[in-house]
């Protein structure tokens, strides 16, 4: 049985989840919707969240394989962000080693791929937004308000 995403508290402006340990994200599966093949592993969290500017994935890469394919997008870049292990990533004709801590933006029309090296499961999270998209971001966009603190 597939693991199923928590919600931990939504509200007008806000949807919280939980999809549980790094450790565990093998749980989760989906069928890719163009290839009809079943991916282990992987969790996205656009539609539980809600969200309408962004498309968050967590992804497990077995040990010793690679992704088996190369991919574009037509309008989304994507931040690969590498949480356990390492490998190699290639963007069109350029490899280069990656490892916990890498971050790799990819423009939509670079061919990427990544191969995971290690003997362990390596663990990362792509972030996907329209190219170009971002007009204001950290503290450009940000307003500081008044607000009373209500922590558990």
């Amino acid at each position: 049985m597939m693991k199923k995403m928590e919600i931990i508290a939504e509200s007008q402006n806000f949807t919280a989840v939980n999809i549980g340990s790094l450790d565990e994200l093998t749980g989760y599966s989906l069928i890719h919707p163009k290839t009809g093949q079943e991916i282990v592993g992987k969790a996205f969290v656009k539609d539980i969240t809600k969200s309408t500017g962004t498309e968050i994935s967590f992804t497990t890469l077995p040990p010793k394989s690679d992704l088996g394919y190369f991919h574009i997008h037509n309008k989304n870049e994507e931040t690969y962000i590498i949480l356990k292990g390492y490998g190699e990533f290639q963007v069109d004709d350029n490899c280069f080693p990656i490892k916990e801590g890498s971050v790799i933006r990819v423009a939509p029309a670079g061919k990427r791929c990544m191969r995971n090296s290690s003997d362990l499961p390596m663990v990362y999270i792509v972030i996907q937004a329209k190219e170009n998209s971002l007009e204001e971001y950290t503290t450009e966009d940000g307003k500081r308000v008044d607000y009373t603190v209500q922590w558990l």
